[in-house]
């Protein structure tokens, strides 16, 4: 199977995640697209709600868009999480199949400050969805990378791993941090939730304080 894995702290999942994960499954023809929370994200202190809830929030989406799979690997591991450790478990388990992460400019330019970044070209492809404003400078410690593994959608046949596939993708100005502060407002984002993650949050009274 080709497999896309999007992860993120989805506090709380929106559509920012849920439409370019989309786009990026119907331009690469993958079978499915992992949604994977963090349990503790090494760069955030903590997030607004609980990890459970997180998981719920995730599960509902995978339950509404056939297209999702929810993978708790990282919410279960009680200690940082690093992507490196999660894809040698995932590829570990999972031999036959080939994994696309997905991931923004932004986080591609600070790929170098991840936890043995260079090890994951061995472990995946890494797909990055190309936003308006975002680009990289021959300066940066990657740019040597990215020019000799990047590869147009149309041409990934016969690697397992190891190449950078960017996709234009429709921007979505909504943010994860922005939807706190609405809700915490009182403001109810209708055009950023789906409707039952505005029905779970309102049930649970979370980000109202």
């Amino acid at each position: 199977m080709r497999i896309g894995i999007l992860g993120g702290t989805f506090d709380p999942i929106h559509f920012g995640h849920i439409r370019p994960a989309q786009e990026v499954k119907q331009t690469l023809n993958l079978d499915k697209v992992w949604l994977m929370p963090n349990h503790i994200p090494p760069h955030k202190t903590s997030t607004s709600v609980s990890t459970e809830q997180r998981l719920e929030m995730t599960q509902l989406v995978c339950d509404e868009y056939s297209e999702f799979e929810l993978c708790a690997i990282e919410a279960k591991r009680e200690a940082p999480s690093y992507l490196v450790t999660t894809l040698k478990q995932i590829t570990n388990s999972h031999p036959n199949d080939e994994f696309f992460f997905i991931m923004g400019m932004d986080s591609l330019l600070s790929l170098d400050t991840w936890f043995e970044w260079q090890s994951l070209f061995g472990l995946c492809h890494i797909v990055v969805c190309q936003r308006p404003g975002w680009s990289l400078s021959p300066d940066s410690s990657i740019f040597s990378q990215y020019q000799s593994r990047v590869r147009s959608p149309n041409k990934i046949t016969g690697k397992q791993s190891g190449l950078i596939i960017p996709i234009p993708v429709t921007p979505q100005a909504i943010s994860s941090t922005h939807i706190r502060e609405q809700l915490s407002e009182g403001i109810t984002p209708t055009n950023a939730l789906p409707d039952k993650i505005i029905q779970y949050i309102e049930d649970k009274n979370l980000y109202r304080t």
